[in-house]
Parts: C-alpha cells; structure tokens; sequence
C-alpha cells in the first residue's frame, strides 16, 4: 500500500524514499520484517511501557484464525459494528497505538487505507502477520512510531482512532494535542480513555490484588470468563492490574482539551444523554448539561465493567 502521503520523518517531517530514507534531513530508518521503525530518542517512561507490551503483547490471536473469525469477534461489540458503519468507505484511518491490529484488520474493508501506528514491535509483527494471513495487507501499512515525535503527516488523516493508549502515556492532555493535529480539517477523532468514575470498581479489585501478591481478584468478569484461556487472563491482568503507568479522565475534562484543540465535540460513547442515543456514532449529541454527564458516568460503573471503565470521547476537527 502505498502511504507516501500518510507517513513522515519524525524529525523533519521530509518525506521518505522506497528504502526509508529522509529526502530532507538524510535520516536512515531500518525495516526489518517490512515494518518501518520511524523512532528517535524515547524518553525513560515511554520506554518503560514500550517495554512492558513487548513481553506481553495484547491481545493475541487463537490458533486457526481467519478474517471471519476476526470480523464475527469484533461484531459481538456494538462500537465496532457502529464504528465501521459511520467511517466512509474510502476514508483515510490512522489506527494510532494499534496494539496487535485488530481494530485496523476488522476496518480494512471497501477502499479504505489504514496507517496502523504503534510503539511495540513485538505488538506490530502480530498485527503484520495476521493482515497477510488475512490477504489484508494491502489495505494496512504497520508503523513503529512514537506518538512524543510521531511519524505520521499532521491533517493527513479522515479518521484518527486511538483507544486505550492516551491514558498509558507520560501526559495524556499533550499527547492530545499532537494527536489532533493528525486529523485534516473536518476529519474525525475517536479517543477511548480509562473513566474516572467507571474505573473506581476496578482501581478497589486492583488494591485487594495487590494486597494478596495477586491470589484475589474480586468480581472481576473478564477474568472470570478467561478462567480457562490461561493466556488472554494473563494478559488483561497485566494489562489491568499491573500497568507502570495509568491516568483516568471525565467527559467534561476531554471536553476541555477538544475545545483547546479547534475540535468540535460530537458525543460520547456509550451516550451521556440519559434519554437514549443516535444509532449514528457520528451524529452529535450537543444538547447535554453537566448533571447528566456525572449521573451517566455513575451509571458506567455498572456497563463499562468488560471494557475496565474505558469510555469513547468522539470530536470533529475545526
């Protein structure tokens, strides 16, 4: 796939030659595996999550897998399906800390092209793999990148997509504001972030964890439902228990940084209104006051339990 107008220089934002190479300051970047590695320095805390996801990427893949197993899977959730009814079918999506892919295989439909970007090599060979397996990667180009420098083109994007990654980052509210910039003017941000509210249910099982060296995990449903798959329990118990770093935000607080960002806020996901929601995830829901805001994220402490109190914050850029 050709992504010569999606992808940059970390450091100067020159463009690339075939064999990654900046035509405009000289820098060279390696390629094994056919996935570009468009790093420069990462400062300590980066590294350490960097290296906290290399042990254990997440989520894997089963054994006897396939595009319609990947497909079926996504469909049991209903952002995913509302998601990819709203994205045009010849949009431009940056999957921007991809994680093993999935998200950007399952999108990777109609004429769609997709920059799926993450820190992790261990997590990107995943994802690379599967899309050939799937006869998928002409649709999908995997990128090693740090959002800190990112080497993507700023309003090269119609959809930028980032979900469970701002809230693992040094500082989130800045790591916004580069994310933004990624998206062109009317394109669309879909951020999911840990919930302040929803993620207090959680945070009390993590504390009783951690007390027991990890023999209690009270009520936890995920992990209850991976009883018998050893592996994708290990990982969300590190992923949900054992992160090195974590932060969690309010509606109002993303609110915020759209309003700095020259980004129209849309909705969230699940709706903030009490009083239902649009089956369009893009379709805004401006009418909406602030005791419905708190009262909806009380609520979320309840639904939000299987995504461990992550909520989906929808914007459009100015």
């Amino acid at each position: 796939m050709d992504v010569d107008d999606l992808v940059a220089c970390p450091s100067c934002h020159g463009s690339f030659t075939t064999d990654w190479s900046c035509r405009g300051c000289g820098t060279s970047f390696d390629a094994p595996d056919d996935i570009p590695d468009l790093r420069v320095a990462v400062d300590a805390r980066t590294e350490t999550v960097r290296c906290f996801y290399e042990s254990t990427p997440f989520p894997g893949y089963p054994p006897n897998d396939s595009v319609e197993w990947l497909r079926a899977r996504a469909e049991r959730s209903e952002f995913a399906r509302m998601l990819d009814q709203a994205i045009p079918g010849d949009a431009t999506i940056l999957d921007l800390g991809c994680g093993t892919g999935q998200m950007s295989l399952y999108l990777a439909r109609a004429g769609r092209r997709i920059v799926a970007a993450d820190l992790t090599r261990a997590s990107l060979r995943l994802g690379a793999a599967a899309a050939n397996r799937f006869g998928l990667d002409h649709r999908v180009c995997f990128v090693q990148t740090d959002l800190n420098r990112p080497a993507l083109h700023y309003g090269g994007f119609d959809i930028v997509y980032s979900s469970g990654v701002l809230h693992h980052t040094a500082d989130p509210r800045s790591a916004f504001v580069r994310m933004a910039r990624l998206a062109r003017p009317g394109g669309m941000i879909v951020l999911g972030l840990y919930n302040a509210i929803a993620r207090i249910p959680l945070r009390l099982r993590r504390v009783v964890a951690r007390l027991s060296n990890y023999r209690f995990t009270l009520f936890d449903p995920v992990l209850r439902d991976r009883s018998h798959e050893p592996a994708r329990r290990e990982a969300w118990l590190r992923d949900q228990y054992q992160h090195p770093e974590e932060h969690r935000h309010t509606i109002g607080e993303v609110q915020g940084w759209f309003a700095e960002n020259d980004v129209e806020y849309v909705r969230t996901y699940p709706s903030a209104l009490l009083a239902g929601e649009s089956d369009n995830l893009f379709a805004s829901d401006v009418d909406i006051w602030n005791p419905e805001q708190w009262l909806a994220q009380l609520g979320w402490m309840k639904t939000l339990g299987h995504e461990g109190g992550l909520f989906v914050t929808i914007g459009r850029r100015s």
